[in-house]
């Protein structure tokens, strides 16, 4: 059953992220059960911050310029189970268990479910 569980961190391991000039770095999230790849988004140190605090996914929004924790409005949330950044520190893995019907906000369980070749465009499947 999901529960708010901290995951270890320390400043200094916050300090080691290569940030963007913006104070952005990617973030993938990965369901936890399949390895499936949910969606990606956007974090600064805040919100990795309260993500490893509270065991939650929460990014920061570039179109709305706020911290959003994921599900709190769809009820689609997101238990962290892993956090990693990977060897050039310029993205960070989340690997979750994904509560609700899933990640994305059209309704898939994953954003990425438009593959090319597949006649599929934006706002059609």
């Amino acid at each position: 059953m999901p529960a708010d569980d901290a995951i270890p961190y320390t400043e200094a391991e916050l300090d080691a992220v290569a940030w963007g000039p913006d104070g952005l770095v990617p973030a993938v999230v990965q369901e936890a059960g399949t390895g499936e790849v949910l969606m990606l988004a956007w974090m600064d140190r805040e919100a990795l911050r309260r993500t490893l605090k509270t065991g939650r996914s929460w990014f920061w929004s570039r179109s709305r310029a706020e911290h959003w924790c994921k599900g709190e409005t769809s009820g689609d949330r997101q238990w962290v189970r892993r956090a990693a950044y990977d060897c050039d520190m310029d993205a960070v893995l989340l690997v979750v268990h994904q509560e609700g019907r899933g990640a994305c906000h059209t309704g898939e369980r994953s954003c990425f479910f438009r593959d090319f070749g597949s006649g599929a465009t934006p706002g059609r499947r």
